[in-house]
């Protein structure tokens, strides 16, 4: 419709005046990155053009939960993931149902990014799992592949997210790692070199949905922080919570260890976003203290 012929129609009462600001103003969307590229995170904001409307965002073939910060104001969690190849992607947000004519598309423009290689020499065993461990690796990656596409629907965190561990990370997110010839899946999370029975905390506030010793990581902790927000954390020597727990910021989940398939103690935190798999560093470079 026109803007004259709108106008006339609001004035005529054929259109209410709500639909008619939505009709006559875009949606406004910034975002905020550490970077734009693959295995970052990015917080878009959407300011809505009536506080009746509520988002959906769609991206990299997904639905993205977009979470409320004023009457107009929301804000959503872009992963893009650590394998994404460069280019411009569309994040077509919406109104809503009852106002699906009102939205807009946001380009993400995804640069290319070329994560390191190291080539290491370790005994068979640790690259090669032995066919009795087939059937329990099946079962380990069917429960967190099961547990990545059921979060709670509304953030659990609040505040700033926090390490887990006071110690820096000392191995590079994404790195391709080249045992004994063979290549093997990249580094998707943050390593930290911290000394064994440190005690791990929770980054934020969220649900314990696993606590399980797993074939390749260990004793590990999966928080859900809602939104399809997931931490992970793995090799860990005790654990000191239950799935069905709800944790603060700060709980003590359990302590570092050299469980699973590692060569020592360390802490192994693993941040997914919407499904993908992102730099924990880039969490805390954008929502952290």
């Amino acid at each position: 419709m026109r803007p004259l012929a709108l106008a006339v129609a609001v004035a005529a009462g054929l259109l209410p005046q709500s639909r008619a600001a939505a009709q006559a103003d875009p949606i406004a969307v910034t975002a905020r990155a550490r970077a734009r590229q693959p295995g970052e995170l990015v917080v878009l904001t959407l300011v809505m053009p009536d506080a009746t409307l509520v988002p959906r965002v769609h991206v990299f073939g997904r639905a993205l939960l977009p979470y409320k910060v004023s009457q107009t104001t929301w804000r959503v969690l872009v992963g893009i993931d650590l394998e994404a190849a460069a280019g411009t992607y569309p994040i077509t947000i919406d109104g809503g149902p009852a106002a699906s004519t009102i939205k807009t598309t946001y380009s993400l423009v995804v640069a290319g990014k070329t994560f390191p290689t190291r080539k290491l020499t370790v005994d068979d065993a640790f690259v090669n799992p032995p066919p009795s461990a087939q059937d329990r690796i099946a079962r380990d990656s069917a429960a967190l592949a099961n547990l990545w596409e059921h979060s709670a629907g509304t953030p659990l965190w609040s505040g700033a997210f926090v390490r887990p561990v006071p110690d820096p990370a000392n191995s590079a997110f994404g790195t391709r790692s080249v045992y004994n010839g063979q290549p093997r899946s990249p580094h998707s999370g943050a390593d930290f070199l911290s000394p064994a029975g440190t005690p791990v905390k929770a980054p934020n506030n969220g649900d314990i949905v696993l606590a399980e010793d797993l074939y390749f990581t260990g004793q590990t902790v999966v928080i859900d922080h809602g939104l399809g927000l997931f931490s992970l954390f793995a090799h860990l020597s005790t654990m000191k919570v239950h799935p069905g727990d709800r944790v603060k910021t700060g709980a003590v989940l359990g302590e570092v260890g050299a469980t699973g398939r590692v060569t020592g103690a360390h802490l192994h935190w693993m941040v997914r976003v919407g499904g993908a798999r992102i730099d924990p560093l880039s969490l805390l470079a954008l929502l952290g203290s």
